[in-house]
């Protein structure tokens, strides 16, 4: 990633996967403002206020140019509305990435995330020839746990009481997968 490059668009069956803008705001504030995302998320706020959305969006481009992330709007491709957002925040020294998701709890049960998911890791490991992709959830997030297996992660781990929401700890189950096990579907 390079700052003169410009953030890639890509696409799947049902899904566009592209740039954030800033005019998404409101509907980043709508989707991920929802309470149920809140409680499936690490670092979403709640109450998430446009103005979160707006600053968020606002440093998007400058993460991408700086190689430090790249984060796409996850839009139906036959209406462009927004059904969330899916990115990685890269480390590239070590050839490795986090993935990261959330989806609208509208368009839950869609297979939006497995989707998303596929075209990201093809994009991590053909594309910007990472060597490896890693994840995690909270451990009573097993939807999440669902998808991050239908992507072919292997769990390497429960890290107990690792992270904090709401004042109390959270175990969070961490998951890897290598280039080199990576099977496109």
């Amino acid at each position: 990633m390079a700052a003169d490059q410009h953030q890639p668009t890509l696409t799947t069956s049902r899904l566009t996967l592209r740039p954030f803008d800033l005019s998404d705001a409101p509907a980043v504030q709508r989707q991920a403002g929802d309470r149920r995302v809140y409680q499936t998320t690490l670092r979403i706020p709640h109450p998430y206020k446009l103005a979160d959305a707006e600053s968020w969006l606002a440093g998007s481009a400058r993460r991408y140019a700086e190689g430090q992330s790249i984060e796409f709007a996850a839009t139906l491709t036959a209406t462009g509305e927004l059904v969330g957002c899916i990115g990685l925040e890269i480390t590239p020294v070590h050839r490795h990435a986090e993935l990261g998701y959330w989806i609208g709890p509208d368009h839950w049960s869609c297979g939006y995330a497995t989707e998303a998911g596929r075209a990201i890791l093809d994009f991590a490991f053909n594309t910007l020839g990472l060597h490896r992709v890693h994840v995690h959830h909270f451990a009573e997030n097993t939807a999440s746990a669902r998808v991050i297996e239908k992507l072919g992660f292997q769990r390497e781990g429960l890290a107990r009481q690792h992270v904090y929401k709401d004042g109390q700890p959270i175990d969070i189950v961490l998951y890897g997968l290598l280039a080199s096990q990576y099977m496109p579907q």
